[in-house]
């Protein structure tokens, strides 16, 4: 059974890869954010919660215990989160991670105009790649509430596809939710994941095909 700690518990996204790793019953999760009363309805029996913050290096480090992986979905200064968690991680030896970002860190979307509060986006992706981590950098593009699993991906060095038309926070999910259970997957690479037309068919889907350079899971 796959241990997953899962950091930012109470996002949206996270919700929903929560919602999915327990129904299938084959991961163990920790479920980690600042107020867990917020955990409480997503929990379920034997996962465990901590309250804290992940800036916290002892909090992080007990979480960290016992671990297999981190599936990281938090926001803000993504930078200073992506230092103390790769920092723990060196600490405690735990070696793969999940991190959620957002489309426009390597500068894939051509004409893409960015304000200042994007850098540490964009210093969070440099800090993960050189951390010597196994790690897996989603890049979705902007995010919507479509009841929908409808997506693709794209690989570091390739063009972001369709980053003008948002991908449904589900189908973020759903790639997250692929990963952990498979988390020999997709290792080192940066995936960007857009919308596609086709409802219901995500270009992960371990039967189709993966973007050159990346490995679907």
């Amino acid at each position: 059974m796959n241990r997953i700690l899962i950091l930012g518990a109470n996002g949206q996204i996270a919700r929903h890869v929560i919602r999915s790793l327990r129904e299938d019953g084959e991961s163990r999760m920790t479920l980690f954010l600042r107020d867990a009363t917020r955990a409480m309805a997503t929990a379920g029996d034997g996962t465990r919660v901590f309250e804290g913050d992940v800036l916290d290096p002892l909090m992080l480090e007990a979480a960290m215990d016992g671990q297999d992986m981190v599936y990281a979905n938090l926001s803000g200064a993504l930078d200073t989160h992506a230092a103390a968690i790769t920092a723990a991680m060196a600490r405690t030896g735990l070696r793969r991670l999940v991190f959620v970002s957002a489309m426009g860190v390597h500068g894939e979307v051509p004409g893409m105009r960015l304000g200042a509060g994007f850098a540490p986006h964009r210093a969070a992706a440099r800090i993960i790649e050189a951390a010597g981590v196994d790690h897996t950098l989603l890049r979705p593009a902007w995010l919507s509430d479509e009841d929908e699993v409808a997506y693709g991906l794209s690989a570091r060095d390739e063009a972001f596809a369709n980053p003008q038309e948002p991908v449904s926070r589900r189908s973020v999910a759903d790639l997250v939710s692929r990963i952990c259970r498979n988390p020999d997957k997709a290792v080192g690479a940066s995936l960007g994941v857009h919308r596609r037309a086709e409802p219901g068919h995500p270009g992960c889907d371990a039967a189709g095909s993966a973007p050159r350079g990346a490995q679907a899971p």
